[in-house]
């Protein structure tokens, strides 16, 4: 059975993931961060400069749970639909806006399809143009500017539609290296005409054909009020115009150029394509028309934000994406703003504690207990710890919690203190969906830093 799936579903896998975010019955996402120890043979493989490809499977998933940090709510305003980035640069040859590409018809640049076509850019000022003519294939050297609603012709003879611009914010939270924010602009939205004809492409020009220019050329197709204007030179079709300006409701059309009234009859036939407007016009819907199925969820960390969720003196080398995490001992979809995954532990002010140091292994005297550092409050004299199977199991291949005033030790540090409370994570362990998981070279925080995490989807 010969059978695709369109770009179309993947619009639609798009927007439904996009709306989930802000729906009546919303879906709570959050962006987590763990894995404080290294990566190493002996803790599943890799290593810090070369971080292991993440492993999707119900034993992995778990083990993410295990050194897993702290959570952040990703809300409405934290994601954007994105689009791959593209700058204009002057002496590139850009992609021209067709309806037909496909494996038989590619672009110049050899793209199968329009969206792996380079037909649009951002210009220095964060406005973004679809390139609707590129003069034969020849190279753009005129930077496109400006916002008009009307097709813009520069003097290098490519012609561009202007879409929409990029906000100051846009830019600051989902403007990347790679990707850049795509929106609909409702001005632009509002002048676009469904079925308008845009241009015409001569792909076999003809020979024998009477010279002059022929006005008022009929187009046949299924809208109205289509008309072009054909100019011969040499005996073979120059250039193909569109000259109506109220021509609309085209869903195919096409041009007869060898029943045009005094052209003569050619030795080869000429041959010209009629390009078609995306569904509703161009810049009616930008997302759609320009291959908005990337969304990006951006969240910034900052210090140690969440009475301390996110610490500040160790590092880590995870980041993801959960779906409906629990909080703690429920089965409540949490809705907080930061939720901590570390349990930790209390000691007493006598004896005083000793300073223990992050990624030591800690010990409980009676329990037999084992840990892994996160940090060390002094002040306060709160240990966060997570227990993995790697530095968190006992003598007997457990995972024993911590229990009673028993003394604790640091393996590194030598440091003692006497438990008096063992604290619970805020988010159930093993709630939730895990949706996405990245491994990277470790990121060491600060108390003066944030840091700017962007994931894309791409549907």
């Amino acid at each position: 059975m010969a059978a695709i799936i369109t770009s179309k579903f993947r619009n639609h896998n798009a927007d439904q993931f996009y709306e989930s975010f802000s729906e009546a019955a919303a879906t709570k996402y959050y962006l987590f961060i763990g894995r404080p120890q290294s990566f190493s043979s002996a803790t599943g493989g890799g290593t810090d400069t070369a971080p292991p490809t993440p492993k999707d499977s119900t034993e992995k998933e778990l083990s993410y749970f295990r050194d897993m940090v702290a959570l952040k709510n990703i809300g409405t305003a934290d994601t954007s639909y994105v689009i791959p980035r593209r700058n204009w640069t002057t002496g590139t040859t850009y992609d021209q806006y067709q309806h037909n590409y496909d494996s038989n018809n590619t672009s110049t640049s050899g793209a199968s399809n329009l969206y792996d076509a380079t037909f649009y850019v951002m210009n220095s000022n964060y406005q973004v143009y679809k390139c609707m003519w590129n003069d034969g294939a020849t190279a753009s050297t005129t930077e496109p500017t400006g916002t008009s609603t009307n097709e813009l012709t520069t003097a290098d003879g490519y012609v561009w539609k202007y879409m929409y611009s990029i906000t100051t914010s846009e830019i600051q939270n989902f403007l990347s290296t790679d990707f850049m924010p795509v929106s609909t602009d409702s001005t632009v939205s509002s002048a676009a005409v469904d079925g308008e004809l845009s241009k015409v492409a001569v792909t076999t020009a003809g020979a024998g054909y009477n010279n002059g220019t022929f006005t008022s050329v009929i187009v046949y197709g299924d809208g109205s009020n289509g008309v072009v204007t054909v100019v011969v030179a040499g005996g073979a079709v120059s250039t193909v115009t569109v000259t109506s300006t109220n021509d609309t409701g085209y869903t195919f059309a096409n041009i007869n150029i060898d029943s045009i009234s005094g052209i003569g009859t050619p030795s080869i036939s000429a041959v010209a394509s009629i390009f078609i407007t995306p569904k509703g016009g161009h810049g009616y819907d930008a997302v759609t028309e320009l291959g908005g199925f990337y969304v990006m969820m951006s969240s910034t960390l900052t210090s140690n934000e969440g009475s301390g969720d996110f610490v500040i003196d160790n590092d880590f080398r995870r980041v993801g994406l959960i779906r409906d995490p629990y909080n703690y001992g429920t089965t409540t979809v949490s809705t907080s703003a930061t939720l901590s995954a570390v349990k930790s532990v209390t000691f007493a002010a006598s004896p005083a504690p000793g300073t223990f140091v992050v990624d030591e292994i800690i010990t409980g005297g009676t329990s037999g207990a084992k840990g892994e550092v996160v940090a060390w409050d002094s002040t306060n004299r709160i240990l966060k710890y997570i227990q993995t199977e790697w530095g968190g199991i006992d003598a007997n291949k457990n995972l024993t919690a911590f229990a009673g005033t028993e003394v604790v030790t640091g393996s590194t540090s030598s440091a003692t203190g006497t438990m008096s409370a063992v604290n619970n994570p805020e988010v159930a362990y093993n709630s939730g969906e895990i949706m996405y998981v990245e491994n990277r070279a470790p990121i060491t925080r600060a108390s003066d830093q944030s840091e700017i995490i962007r994931l894309v989807v791409e549907f």
